[in-house]
């Protein structure tokens, strides 16, 4: 580490994204990206004329983006904030929402960026442990005075708070924000977006990664209070106006357009996943009721470690957490049909069913 580095980041562990290895071609179910291409609609979005503009900044309003997410969502422009991939939206949350040494509360078994935002501004982490099913207990974040943020449907777990459990839990802790990151709600969950119009203290996290195909685009938003949302725009304007780039921005637009594709494409994934969980439940496995695009699954004879090595070693990438409760599971990010079914064959055959 070099002797240079700010004292206040030596101890930072940072995050670790799921493994992108290049010596060989995988089945990636690792880091739940979406198995289909983005709608056709995407292919005639960049044109010669987008590519000769690349030479100037791309729009720090972002605003016909932010204008088609507000009609998508029906809110108003005030009400949306774009950034480069969900991840940098929630960074700009911690950063604008908590003063340093301040509490933060979120699952102890979520989304690792939670904890590393807290170290990242030096906050003080209340990890609040999932009941022993997985699932969040909403009582446990009545009345905490401090942040909250949870991920509805939860990773890796795949499991929900209904939206009459969010309002309490935004109710009860009228004085911080409460921020519900829904990364994967269009495969099962349900928005609490409308619920925005309600609470100035709820902020809604949604991604273009997942059931939009477009991860390599990194575009991510948040709904809530304009007021809210007028504060997050203070900080991106302090750190990087021109956060999201144009053929980004472009893509976004096109995105949206393509609805029908999308809805078509999620159909698809959602009934993929259904198959495959029951496949793996006649093969022994226990699986939590995912509402997320991806399994979380475990087998009595077959350990964490095992499962993903030796789906590795058959060219297929699942994803391994080193954690307690979680060691036993791997988290397996839903494929076309013809990949689960080469994933499923491989199961078999290391259960030698």
């Amino acid at each position: 580490m070099s002797r240079f580095l700010s004292e206040r980041f030596c101890e930072l562990c940072a995050y670790v994204p799921g493994e992108q290895p290049k010596d060989m071609e995988y089945i990636k179910l690792n880091t739940n990206e979406s198995p289909y291409p983005p709608a056709p609609e995407l292919m005639k979005t960049i044109d010669e004329k987008l590519l000769g503009n690349l030479r100037l900044y791309s729009d720090p309003e972002c605003k016909r983006l932010r204008e088609a997410i507000a009609r998508e969502n029906k809110v108003n422009l005030e009400n949306v904030f774009l950034g480069n991939g969900s991840d940098e939206v929630l960074s700009f949350i911690f950063m604008a929402f908590c003063d340093k040494g301040e509490r933060v509360s979120y699952p102890d078994i979520s989304y690792g960026f939670y904890s590393v935002y807290s170290e990242l501004y030096g906050l003080s982490k209340n990890e609040v442990p999932l009941k022993d099913d997985f699932s969040i207990d909403p009582s446990d974040y009545m009345n905490l005075n401090s942040t909250v943020v949870i991920a509805n449907p939860n990773a890796p777990t795949g499991l929900c708070l209904s939206l009459e459990d969010i309002e309490k839990i935004a109710k009860s802790n009228p004085d911080n924000i409460v921020a519900i990151d829904e990364a994967y709600v269009d495969f099962g969950g349900k928005s609490s977006i409308e619920l925005t119009k309600k609470h100035d203290n709820l902020l809604v996290v949604q991604t273009f990664s997942k059931s939009r195909s477009l991860a390599g685009a990194r575009l991510g938003f948040a709904i809530g209070n304009e007021k809210l949302i007028a504060d997050l725009e203070k900080l991106r304007y302090s750190t990087n106006p021109f956060n999201v780039n144009s053929i980004s921005l472009a893509l976004g637009i096109a995105a949206l357009e393509g609805r029908e594709y999308y809805d078509k494409r999620i159909q698809d994934i959602i009934r993929t996943r259904e198959g495959s969980a029951q496949e793996m439940k006649s093969m022994g496995f226990e699986l939590t009721d995912s509402r997320g695009n991806f399994l979380f699954a475990r087998h009595p004879k077959l350990g964490g470690e095992r499962l993903y090595s030796e789906l590795r070693s058959r060219g297929i990438l699942v994803r391994h957490f080193k954690k307690p409760r979680i060691d036993d599971y791997v988290r397996i990010t839903i494929g076309t049909e013809r990949q689960m079914e080469t994933m499923l064959y491989a199961l078999k055959e290391m259960l030698s069913i």
